[in-house]
């Protein structure tokens, strides 16, 4: 009579591989990696756009045409705000757990759609042209001419699509990702812990002992 196989008892639920608990961990770091890459690289990509020139033209003077550009912190500080605001969300992560989590995450997202937005509409924005031609011509109405857009507005709106990224991956994923340490949490009292004990009394210096003493310690004990 052959015998019966035995099943181990931690052995896995039929349908599901012994490696899955391998494999979440490995799609979990490889998400973080993600988005730490995505999210830092976005708002790098924000910022720097937001420094260089979005559009350039001329304002007519009688003695000819005057050139003027704008950079992107002309047209509007939205990309360049939002991505300090980002990089700010993105490190917030991993201070937080649960609801707090999720809160910083959606505001990451929200912080690289708004850069993306922000990017799309100042690339046709000319207001800001129209106003450093007027400054110079000294007439509030004063036009501009010759007007060039450059790429760099494009270069803000995929950054604010990778922080998007960044702010996805961690509404999907973030549960599953680590914490910073709860070790220097504040107790419910208030207090910071651990806390260290106090050090026991030398009883060969009779000053730590009248310490002691005054505390309404036991140095004896």
């Amino acid at each position: 009579m052959s015998a019966v196989p035995q099943t181990p008892a931690d052995a896995p639920p039929e349908g599901e591989p012994a490696t899955a608990p391998a494999t979440r961990a490995r799609s979990s770091a490889r998400s973080l990696a993600l988005a730490l890459l995505a999210g830092a690289a976005g708002a790098g990509l924000a910022l720097l756009a937001s420094g260089r020139i979005w559009a350039k033209g001329s304002a007519e003077l009688a003695q000819g045409a005057l050139p003027r550009s704008v950079t992107g912190a002309d047209v509007t500080g939205v990309p360049g705000a939002l991505a300090v605001v980002g990089l700010a969300a993105l490190v917030a992560v991993f201070a937080v757990r649960r609801v707090g989590r999720i809160a910083v995450a959606a505001l990451l997202t929200l912080s690289g759609a708004g850069i993306a937005v922000a990017a799309v509409l100042g690339n046709s924005d000319t207001s800001a042209l129209r106003e450093k031609a007027a400054t110079a011509v000294g007439l509030t109405d004063a036009g501009v001419h010759h007007v060039t857009h450059t790429g760099w507005p494009w270069v803000a709106a995929a950054g604010g699509g990778l922080l998007l990224l960044a702010g996805l991956l961690a509404l999907v994923y973030g549960r599953h990702w680590p914490a910073m340490s709860g070790r220097y949490e504040r107790t419910p009292g208030g207090a910071r812990g651990p806390r260290r004990a106090p050090a026991p009394p030398d009883l060969d210096r009779p000053e730590e002992i009248w310490k002691s003493l005054d505390r309404g310690e036991d140095p004896t004990r």
